[in-house]
């Protein structure tokens, strides 16, 4: 169940992360990308020991590497070192020395960014399949522990607002500062105004489907615009592309993908709007987007499954379609009916899935026509286990 948001008196606190990237560094090179105040620099730091650090977030220390190219070579003497960059999307040309220390001298590097983008825009070639990649996630249920679920659908769970004593600012801030990098690090509009415009109506649209032209319409800008302005959103990891599933087998299906902000609270900051309560019109839309993130996390971390979701053209619809055997429904309601069950029983009786559940508020869990009503933290508790689709 939903209780109030509490006040504001939590401190700071260093949650440990489902990502284990101790273990990916340690068998080769490693990227670390995900969206600014996920914790890349901290974990990165935390899980390799190393003296070799590179923080190209430091102005100073951007200046100093962009005006001495080839000091890396210089400095990392150590055979079969481990190096740490904070921010290779900021200087990508540094990717060939580093390129050159992993083969020469068998150093292990751990490269954090913000950006696939401006690696691509920088002319370089992410090590040339020298390196994984790995996306760091804002915090999910495994990492938390004991999640204050409003707080968590008001604000989201980047580390640092989700600990703050003053989540609403600071929330705002970060929406700010969002828009700020994309005007002026990835130069994608010449006019920032209807870049703004944009942004606030694809924050609108947040776990919807896709309709370009609606877009385009309602924030004044032309359709090709907004191509491209969500492809930068895409590449720069602020949005993620849901898309349709289409394996059922009589039923005519929706084609067209879903996008989903990568963190509900900065989504929520983008529409303009306040604190959350049970009874808010918009709950059912922050919860399907909170547990969206909780189903993405666990596949890039544990790097496996598929995420879809499966609509008709005559209006039946699951939320998400997990691994293609399970489908889940989101229900925001104090109590799930089965008028709420009509798109998993479409699905189920056509075997175009094997199993079905519902995500609820609920207490406890129970069967309603043939169909599992279950409480999110077992749900949620299934999934980090892996015992979701057993």
């Amino acid at each position: 169940m939903l209780g109030p948001v509490p006040p504001e008196t939590r401190a700071p606190k260093r949650w440990p992360r489902a990502l284990d990237l101790r273990a990916v560094s340690a068998e080769r090179s490693c990227f670390v990308i995900g969206p600014p105040g996920t914790g890349k620099r901290s974990l990165a730091r935390s899980a390799v020991r190393t003296r070799y650090v590179i923080d190209l977030c430091d102005k100073a220390t951007f200046v100093a590497a962009s005006l001495a190219p080839g000091h890396l070579r210089r400095e990392v003497r150590e055979a079969g070192a481990a190096l740490v960059v904070e921010g290779i999307d900021r200087l990508p040309a540094l990717l060939d020395d580093i390129a050159w220390l992993i083969d020469e001298r068998g150093v292990r590097a751990v490269l954090t960014g913000t950006s696939i983008r401006k690696l691509v825009k920088g002319g370089s070639v992410p090590l040339g399949g020298r390196a994984t990649s790995r996306r760091l996630h804002p915090l999910v249920t495994a990492e938390l522990g004991e999640v204050d679920l409003l707080r968590a659908l008001t604000f989201g769970t980047l580390p640092a607002i989700y600990a703050s004593r003053d989540p609403a600012g600071d929330l705002r801030r970060y929406a700010d500062d969002f828009l700020r990098a994309q005007l002026d690090e990835e130069r994608v509009a010449r006019d920032g105004a209807a870049f703004r415009r944009f942004v606030a109506v694809a924050a609108l649209a947040n776990g919807a489907v896709v309709n370009h032209a609606r877009i385009a319409d309602e924030a004044g800008v032309p359709r090709t615009t907004v191509h491209e302005y969500y492809r930068v959103l895409r590449e720069t990891l602020l949005v993620y592309e849901l898309p349709a599933w289409r394996l059922a087998r009589h039923r005519k299906t929706t084609a067209k993908p879903k996008l989903f902000f990568f963190d509900v609270g900065v989504a929520r900051a983008l529409q303009g709007r306040g604190a959350l309560s049970e009874h808010s019109a918009d709950l059912r839309e922050a919860f399907a987007t909170w547990l969206f993130h909780e189903l993405q996390s666990w596949i890039d971390y544990r790097r496996k499954g598929t995420l879809h979701y499966w609509k008709t053209t005559s209006g039946f619809e699951i939320d998400f379609v997990f691994d293609d055997c399970l489908g889940i429904a989101v229900n925001a309601k104090p109590r799930v009916s089965r008028r709420d069950l009509a798109g998993l029983s479409a699905a189920l009786e056509e075997r175009a899935i094997a199993r079905a559940v519902v995500a609820s508020l609920e207490p406890r869990a129970r069967m309603l026509a043939g169909i599992s009503i279950v409480p999110w933290r077992e749900l949620l508790a299934r999934l980090w286990s892996g015992d979701l689709t057993s």
